[in-house]
């Protein structure tokens, strides 16, 4: 395994962990929203997905159809879920 392969996995599992921690955080701020209880501050939402965990986030606004009205959330986060899709494309392996 040569240095790029290796920087390639640590990119994407950087990528896939913030992800995934990204949904889970919507999906605990929805329920805290339904039930009434404490909520993570959408800087804390937003600075996770700019991290690079905008694919997550971007999933958790639609699964959990939160945030999904609020402009902030899609023009924060699109742009780098953009930039880090073309990203992974350019480390890829052809």
């Amino acid at each position: 395994m040569g240095l790029g392969q290796f920087l390639q996995g640590v990119l994407v599992d950087y990528l896939l962990i913030l992800s995934l921690a990204a949904l889970g955080l919507f999906g605990y701020d929805k329920l805290m929203a339904v039930t009434r209880r404490w909520r993570i501050p959408e800087r804390v939402l937003l600075t996770i997905g700019l991290a690079g965990g905008a694919w997550g986030a971007l999933l958790g606004m639609v699964v959990f159809r939160h945030k999904i009205r609020r402009a902030r959330f899609w023009i924060t986060l699109v742009p780098p879920a953009v930039v880090y899709l073309a990203l992974l494309i350019l480390i890829s392996d052809r």
